[in-house]
């Protein structure tokens, strides 16, 4: 057996979309989106987001239309949006469905139940948001959803920002 440190299952270079690699020179922000409806939680860990200045702001992300975090969202219209720090790679690879979370990935740390949803305790950086619109369009394989910004936690903070490049996280 040999350990080498390419991913066995990828396909060769010139066989990959070049949209795609596209997209993964692109340093993305981290964030975790969680929400809660009759007592059934989910969540999403979402690279494909940005945030728009305005009044009122919004979050937009590209979500993948079969995830549980969009069934639960459409029906609870909150999330919680959460941006990650270096320390939660672990978290972020649970909740993006890439590594084992024995037990589910919310149990993985420690929530505050708030009116958006659940909010990750230790981390930093988190928005209260309004679900805009119940059908929103697709873009390429992805939903583009629209939160509307209702509530911005900014907690103090000295730890790296998580990002996500090349199919790997960094942290800045």
């Amino acid at each position: 057996m040999t350990i080498h440190g390419d991913h066995p299952f990828l396909p060769p270079e010139s066989e990959r979309s070049p949209v795609r690699r596209l997209r993964g020179r692109l340093p993305s922000p981290v964030g975790l989106w969680t929400t809660q409806y009759e007592g059934k939680r989910a969540g999403l860990t979402v690279s494909s987001m940005l945030v728009a200045d305005g009044e009122p702001g919004y979050v937009i992300g590209l979500i993948d239309p079969d995830s549980d975090l969009w069934e639960t969202l459409r029906k609870a219209k909150v999330a919680v949006v959460s941006l990650l720090g270096a320390p939660h790679q672990q978290l972020a690879d649970a909740f993006g469905y890439v590594a084992p979370a024995p037990g589910g990935p919310f149990r993985m740390l420690d929530w505050t139940d708030t009116e958006w949803g659940p909010a990750p305790i230790g981390v930093t950086t988190w928005a209260g948001c309004r679900l805009v619109t119940p059908d929103p369009p697709e873009v390429g394989w992805a939903l583009q959803v629209q939160l509307e910004l209702a509530h911005v936690e900014l907690l103090p903070d000295d730890l790296p920002p998580l990002v996500h490049r090349r199919g790997r996280y960094t942290a800045l």
